[in-house]
């Protein structure tokens, strides 16, 4: 019945398409930067919990809060890489930079490392990559790119654009 309604209106409708959920042309890596070194900072504060001298109580609290925020922030990672992956590299990006679809898996994977347990070499691992496809993104974009230390910890260094 749906069907038959809507057929009436068939040859009134233009057909509309878009690259992405709301074709705005915002794109910009250095979201994923942010959430890949927050991720290691949630790691670094929950490691060094135990030696803070919490109750078991703070201890336990604290645990949950930063646990939730670190596996927050890997899956921001994520959304991040796959809607800059999904919705801007296309054609001539793809072609210049063709191992876009490994690097994406590979952060998709470190990610999810990052999620699951908490090893500081996984959080490192998913700065380095989403270096790597910052770089590779900000190149893509036409623009040069830098190396700088955070201005805050963990202290890492991050590629950003040289604006």
């Amino acid at each position: 019945m749906l069907h038959d309604f809507l057929s009436k209106f068939d040859s009134s409708i233009d057909e509309a398409s878009a690259h992405c959920d709301i074709p705005c042309g915002v794109y910009d890596a250095r979201t994923v930067m942010y959430h890949a070194v927050s991720t290691l900072r949630q790691i670094d504060i929950l490691l060094s919990l135990k030696d803070k001298g919490l109750s078991e109580t703070a201890f336990a609290m604290q645990v949950a809060r930063n646990t939730a925020e670190k596996e927050k922030q890997a899956e921001l990672v994520k959304h991040e890489v796959r809607v800059i992956w999904g919705d801007f590299m296309k054609g001539a990006h793809l072609e210049k930079h063709p191992g876009a679809h490994e690097l994406a898996h590979k952060i998709m994977m470190a990610g999810s490392a990052c999620k699951q347990d908490l090893h500081r070499e996984d959080g490192e691992k998913l700065v380095a990559l989403c270096n790597e496809f910052s770089e590779m993104f900000w190149d893509m974009k036409g623009i040069k790119t830098k190396t700088a230390p955070c201005p805050y910890a963990p202290n890492v260094d991050v590629v950003i654009p040289a604006l």
